[in-house]
């Protein structure tokens, strides 16, 4: 786990807003990393022994939570996290075809101007995220949690509640999968759901996330649109 704090005073009138917080998952939300991770799974499948997955089924895992995806590839739990590893090694060495979704330097400039405190949580490595977003981007985030872990991303956003000491209610985690959710959940803070992500939108909302977002400038015009509620 890496974790890396950024100053920056942020500006703006983001006083007395009800979100002080915004964390961002990385994959899938920030950078648009599912098209690589839908070319490597063949290769990742013959080398760990798992079910060979068609490009039709791909879609339907999409679908699918992460647990149900690991019992519909037959991957014991033992084999689990040395998959996970293959996958973020051969995505480091491959992180140049990773490119930022658009309008993602526009999110975040408009955010950090408005004054919100800009966070993202994600078991992506801090060299991926950097080499993804870079350094103009990634210097109006000011935490940045990182690095796989066995406790999950609900301890990393409850970790991150307890350094920038915005309270639970005032927080919203922003992710494209159904653990997203769970995670947000499990730390009190609000979740919210993007649909161009890993995870389907009609499986995320049958999930009933607090905030749904279709688009990414709705990020921000609905996040500011409910300042006063």
């Amino acid at each position: 786990m890496t974790t890396v704090d950024r100053g920056g005073d942020g500006g703006g009138d983001g006083a007395g807003a009800r979100w002080r917080l915004v964390i961002f998952d990385f994959d899938g939300t920030l950078a648009d990393s599912f098209p690589w991770l839908a070319g490597a799974l063949s290769a990742v499948a013959a080398r760990w022994g798992i079910r060979p997955i068609g490009p039709e089924e791909i879609e339907l895992l999409r679908q699918a939570g992460h647990r149900e995806i690991l019992r519909r590839l037959q991957v014991p739990g033992w084999k689990a996290p040395l998959v996970a590893r293959d996958l973020r090694r051969r995505m480091t060495a491959d992180i140049h075809q990773i490119r930022p979704f658009a309008d993602v330097d526009a999110l975040l400039r408009g955010l950090h101007g408005a004054g919100v405190e800009l966070a993202i949580a994600t078991s992506n490595s801090a060299d991926n995220v950097r080499a993804v977003l870079g350094p103009q981007a990634l210097g109006r985030v000011r935490h940045l949690e990182t690095g796989a872990s066995i406790h999950g991303k609900g301890a990393r956003l409850r970790r991150l509640l307890r350094r920038t000491g915005v309270p639970a209610a005032a927080a919203v985690y922003i992710g494209d999968e159904l653990r997203d959710i769970e995670a947000a959940r499990a730390a009190g803070v609000t979740a919210a759901a993007v649909t161009w992500g890993y995870n389907r939108a009609e499986a995320l909302r049958r999930a009933g996330p607090d905030l749904v977002f279709e688009r990414m400038e709705d990020i921000r015009a609905r996040l500011f649109a409910q300042r006063h509620v």
